[in-house]
């Protein structure tokens, strides 16, 4: 059962169900799915199924886990920004988005938490009505801060070692940037269905998932946007797999969720793939851990629209 701290009733946004809905539709009309091959093992030994970690109840759309080990995700339909302190933990509430839409998490370079809104309807439009935000999360008292405003969603951030945000939306086309001095830029690279955002070690690009157009994963030059690079395009059925909310390894691999094909895949090289796990359908982010006690660095968690959390144990890397 999940904690909750004192607070009024909370409407579930009609416009994020919208979302959802769309998604899982999508999902029920795609055809089978090719599949990609298998490397969950090692040395020929199979590695251990996903393990459930943690269920909210509501459908998940970003995560994060911050220096303490503690994994924070948000609640999509509620707005709820929710941490579980450890691995099989209830979650507790910390604070709630004023009318719903949780959007993505990160963590600045000084460890404080961010959190995007805004994910509704809206973002059909996103590139026209700008409705993406970005506040801080203060973990004791739940008050939320705003920092920006002005993308065309926040459904995916990453942050550079200067406090450089990027802020992807998956319905629309326009990647924002708040420049460490406040500076905001609504149209930093424009790539349609950018989904995710996750930096290489160099941080000299900037990886998205592509999710509905054109289906796959593009890296962007950070000192060129508009030179984007495609690493994996989808072919076939494949093109239904609705890749999603990635990472990257300790060999600035992508780790790389699907929604509609359940599976969690890894990028080898240009145009090559293989699956870490699958059976995870609606899966909508991944992210490592941190730290050395709970959710502990070098141990991949799943988040999805299914409410859960999981344990990828094939993607254990104990340099990520």
């Amino acid at each position: 059962m999940m904690r909750n701290r004192p607070a009024s009733t909370l409407r579930r946004p009609l416009a994020a169900s919208v979302l959802v809905g769309a998604v899982g539709l999508l999902a029920s009309a795609s055809p089978a799915m090719a599949g990609f091959k298998d490397c969950s093992t090692f040395l020929g030994i199979p590695a251990p199924a996903p393990i459930l970690q943690g269920n909210i109840g509501s459908p998940i759309e970003g995560m994060v886990v911050d220096r303490s080990g503690r994994l924070w995700v948000t609640d999509l339909l509620g707005g709820k920004i929710i941490r579980f302190d450890r691995p099989g933990a209830s979650g507790t509430v910390v604070a709630t988005i004023p009318g719903g839409g949780g959007g993505a998490l990160e963590l600045l370079p000084d460890g404080t938490v961010i959190v995007g809104s805004g994910a509704d309807p809206r973002v059909l439009f996103g590139d026209v009505l700008k409705p993406g935000a970005i506040s801080t999360v203060d973990p004791v008292t739940g008050t939320l801060t705003p920092l920006a405003k002005g993308f065309s969603a926040a459904n995916g951030f990453a942050v550079t070692r200067d406090g450089t945000i990027f802020a992807t939306n998956d319905f629309a086309s326009l990647i924002g940037k708040r420049a460490p001095d406040g500076t905001i830029t609504t149209k930093w690279a424009s790539l349609p269905s950018a989904n995710g955002a996750a930096l290489d070690k160099a941080q000299k690009y900037l990886y998205v998932s592509r999710t509905f157009f054109a289906p796959g994963v593009t890296r962007i030059p950070i000192d060129n946007p508009s030179k984007p690079e495609r690493v994996l395009t989808l072919q076939g059925t494949d093109v239904f797999a609705a890749p999603d909310g990635l990472t990257l390894d300790s060999k600035d691999r992508p780790i790389v969720p699907t929604n509609n094909a359940g599976e969690i895949i890894r990028i080898d090289a240009p145009e090559k793939a293989c699956r870490l796990a699958k059976g995870l359908p609606n899966s909508s982010v991944v992210a490592y851990g941190k730290g050395s006690v709970g959710f502990s660095k070098g141990r991949l968690f799943r988040a999805g629209f299914d409410g859960k959390v999981y344990e990828v144990p094939a993607a254990f890397d104990p340099g990520a």
